[in-house]
Parts: structure tokens; sequence; C-alpha cells
């Protein structure tokens, strides 16, 4: 451990070291705890003594009334996100899950040692934005009791949920927690990172990687900046973390089938509800950080330290690449579907592997029955290393074609909703009637078993093409927008991470007598003429 340490102190000089910057509570305790929110808080007001290259924000209050802070790192630092200027936004999210805390230590740990060296180059071309506790309610239920099988730290961790019994993790889409609500309209929507990382711990297949991360996946998202993070940029920050930081490190994921390692290493979880795929939909550079629950606890932060000084290598190294990515997909997001030869929407999807194979360090496991009948499986100390498919590639199985425009009733959750992940709603004409295509309802199901407080609704139906009198009882969300591929994700009825699949329209859909459906409120515009006999424009 003390290689690994006079390592990182190394990469980062000394230089002007004050008393005033202190050590985490994980490195204090020679990592067998974790910080608590004080403890958290009283590290940044220690930094922010220390150092002028600092400044904290606050993202939220949570439900039990802790503000969440949000560092801003840079040299000049930024007064507000019109002072960036070229430089990358690079935004680290920690403690999403309470229980999984290498993010939480590493990423304080980054910026003491970043702030402790004001001449660093990253300073100056980074701006760099650290969330280290987002789920800080969770933070505080700290014992030994949550996560046993986890190696550390011994004196316990948090829980998973927040102070609302909710997965943060689980609400990238709805936003009914203050936390992810913060992020997005005050990370998300104020800075607009150009890269984002989610940190987590990951337990799945044995392995001997202390890191394992991977990239945005859900098949509605630009394929360009996907491909990009799979071929370029992800394989980049891997080689980076190896030979520059010693870090073992693979691609996430865990084995299809634990007696058959050929058949591949799998990433799933596609949908946006979880952050990383949510960012994708944005159209920005979105990482999953997943820390291995079995490796110690100290090379789970020091690896996840050096992961995130890897992805800021990459930023650094790539600014105008980075930009001019970006600005090539928003400029796409705004022509479709008008310049885009037959775009359409994804709304099953399937995983695939990835060109290149991955090579994982694994172990060889043993299968048992446990004392209710069940396979499990324990690891031996066989080491083995293997080379499988990556199934990691996400392609559409149906899709349905891109529309110009969605009309939307008016409805006032449904509306602030759409306005809080920053999408752009506009007014309608004040009454008009437009052909327009409507879903009608063949079956509407409760999903069997509770999701984040919801029965979500499982709905099929097909569009029709009616001719609808419209008010202004309704709204218009042009897809020709740089959210548009976000605002069709929550405005299609069939997408799985819908309005109509967190119950946003569940009072509209079922009258209070009778056994037929109402339509769904949404009405898709596939004409631009009619786009623009909703908008009230003269010339278009």
């Amino acid at each position: 451990m003390k290689r690994i340490v006079a390592f990182l102190f190394t990469i980062y000089p000394l230089i002007g070291f004050s008393q005033y910057f202190p050590v985490t509570v994980a490195e204090g305790s020679n990592f067998q705890s974790t910080s608590t929110y004080n403890d958290v808080m009283n590290f940044i007001k220690m930094l922010e003594k220390a150092s002028r290259y600092i400044r904290v924000e606050t993202i939220a209050t949570s439900t039990e009334g802790r503000d969440i802070p949000l560092l801003i790192v840079a040299n000049p630092i930024p007064k507000s996100p019109r002072e960036v200027g070229n430089r990358i936004v690079v935004y680290i999210q920690a403690n999403i899950h309470a229980g999984e805390v290498e993010g939480k230590e590493a990423s304080l740990m980054f910026v003491r040692d970043l702030l402790k060296n004001p001449t660093n180059p990253l300073l100056k071309n980074i701006v760099l934005l650290v969330c280290p506790i987002l789920n800080a309610d969770g933070n505080e239920r700290i014992s030994t009791k949550n996560r046993p099988q986890q190696n550390g730290p011994v004196n316990g961790v948090g829980v998973r949920h927040n102070g609302q019994m909710l997965d943060l993790n689980r609400d990238a889409m709805k936003l009914e927690s203050p936390e992810m609500l913060g992020v997005v309209t005050n990370v998300l929507n104020r800075w607009d990172p150009a890269i984002v990382m989610d940190c987590h711990t990951t337990n799945g297949s044995y392995h001997q990687e202390p890191v394992t991360f991977t990239w945005m996946m859900n098949p509605n998202g630009n394929r360009e900046l996907i491909n990009y993070m799979r071929d370029k940029m992800m394989p980049w920050v891997s080689s980076q973390l190896s030979v520059k930081y010693k870090t073992l490190n693979c691609f996430y994921g865990e084995f299809i089938d634990q007696k058959d390692y050929e058949r591949g290493w799998i990433s799933y979880a596609s949908e946006p509800r979880y952050f990383t795929n949510y960012v994708g939909l944005r159209n920005r550079l979105s990482i999953l950080n997943e820390n291995y629950v079995y490796a110690p606890f100290d090379e789970r932060v020091y690896g996840c330290y050096n992961l995130i000084a890897s992805v800021c290598d990459y930023a650094m190294q790539h600014p105008k690449e980075i930009k001019d990515l970006l600005a090539k997909t928003d400029r796409v997001a705004m022509q479709t579907p008008k310049a885009t030869p037959n775009p359409e929407f994804a709304i099953t999807y399937e995983g695939r592997p990835t060109p290149q194979w991955v090579t994982i360090l694994t172990y060889e496991a043993e299968a048992y029955t446990d004392d209710q009948g069940r396979e499990r499986f324990r690891k031996t100390d066989r080491k083995r290393t293997v080379t499988v498919p990556y199934i990691a590639d996400y392609y559409p199985t149906s899709t349905i074609p891109f529309p110009f425009a969605y009309i939307v009733r008016n409805d006032k959750a449904v509306t602030n909703l759409l306005k809080n992940h920053g999408i752009q709603l506009q007014p309608i004409a004040d009454t008009v009637t437009l052909s327009v295509e409507q879903f009608t309802i063949d079956s509407l199901k409760p999903s069997p078993r509770l999701n984040q407080g919801h029965y979500n609704s499982i709905i099929s139906g097909k569009y029709v093409r009616v001719n609808k009198l419209f008010n202004t009882d309704y709204v218009v969300v042009k897809t020709t927008q740089p959210l548009g591929q976000l605002a069709a994700y929550l405005l299609e009825p069939q997408s799985d991470d819908g309005l109509v699949f967190w119950n946003f329209w569940d009072r509209y859909l079922v009258p209070q007598w009778g056994n037929y459906y109402n339509p769904v409120p949404v009405y898709r515009i596939v004409n631009e003429n009619d786009l623009a006999r909703a908008l009230n424009l003269k010339n278009h």
C-alpha cells in the first residue's frame, strides 16, 4: 500500500503543502471506516480554507434536510457556467448508493491532491465538478450489517436507498427524489458537462481487476457517441489506467454462464432510468464505474482514484475532439427528423457483441447447492485468463418512425417534469384541427411487482391517424431540439421508461364507467406542415 500512496503523490507533487489539507476518514482509519456526512462537509470546508481554486454550490437538499454539495474545481475558478470558456467540464458523481463508498473517498482525495498543486495543467484545462455524497441520507445509516459480503470497510457503510426509500439510480427519468432532480437541474442543465462518471461498487462474477467501467448503452442515444466511447475513449482510458497508473481493470459486466465463460461477458440494464444511460440519451459522454466488491477496500479506493485521473487525462488531451463531436451531435439532434433519412425510435432492443472481445482475469468457480436447494458458485484459487465476447452493444429489435413533434395534454405534473429535464415546450395555436397519430390502447396492465413505489403500466396498442381539434389545453414538444431523443423516450406510450410506464397518465387512460380505454393524451405530428399549423407559423 505504501508503494501505491507514494506513486500517487509523484503524480501530483505536494507543492505548497499546507497543514490545512486534510486526510479522508478512509485514509486516517487505515481504510477501516468511511466518511459520515459531517466528515465530508468538514473535509470540504478545510479544502475551501486551503485553496482559492475550489467553490461549492448546493445541488439539492435531501428529504431529511442535508445539503448535497457540488465541488467546482479549476484555475481560474468560474463564478458561473458562462465563465467556463474553452475548458472541458467533467462531472464525477459518487455515493448514489451509500453502501458503495469508494467514489466518495476517492473523489475527495483526488480534489485535495489536485488543489495541492495549483500549477497542475489539469486545473487550467478542465472545470472539474464533483458530488462526493449524492445520497447523504442513505450515508447516515452506516452499519456493519449493510452489504456484509463487501470486503471492507469493516466499520460499516450506508444503505442503497435515500430518505424516501427510493433508489436514486432508478430515478433519472421520473425525477421523484430531490437528489436526482437537483443533479438534472443544477448540474446537467446548468453546467452541461461533456463527460460524466457515476461511481458504484459491484459484485457479480469473480475476477482479479479491482476497477471496472463501461459506457452508455441505450440505442436511442446517438450511435456515433456510443461508438466513440466503445472504440476510442474507453480503450484509451483502460490503457492509461493500466500503463500509467498500474491498476488492473476491465470493462464492466459479468459472465453470462458461470459454467461456460466462453458464452460471453455481458453489461445489462440499458434503460435510461439508470443515470449513465440517461446522460447518454442527453448526448453527452457517460461512464459507469463499478469497483469490485471482493477486492480490498483500499485497492478499490485507489483504483477509483486512478480511474478519475485517467478520465481527466483523456479530457485534457482531447478537448477539441470532444467539443467538436458533441457540437456535431447537437446539430444532428436539432435536424432530426428533417435531415435524417428514415429516423426511428427503438421500442425494444437487445444486446449484441462489441467488435472487440474483452480479456478478463478471472478465477474458476465451483458450483454447490445452498440450504434452500439453489445452485450457487464459490471462487477457487485457480486463476484463469479468458478472452470472450462483450455483450454491450444494444440495437433495436422493434421501432417506430420518429415524429416531428408531440402534442401533449397540458398536465402540470407532466409539463413540469419535461421542463425540469430541460426539454423545450411551445404553446399551441389557440384552436386548430390537425391530422395526428393517436395511440389507442388494446391492453393496459400493472406490473406484478411494485417498482420504486409504482405498479408500472404495461401497455400495448397501435397508432391510428385521426383529425383532432386542439386548443390551449395542449402544448407542443418538438423533436428538433437538443434533448429531442429524451423527449421521445418520455412521451412515447410504449417506451420502457416513459410517462405511461411511470404512471403519469394513469388518471386519463380509463373512464370511470365502461370497459374501454381512452387514448393516451400524447399525439404525434408526422407532417411538417401540421407542425407549422400547430405553432401558427406562416413561413416554415
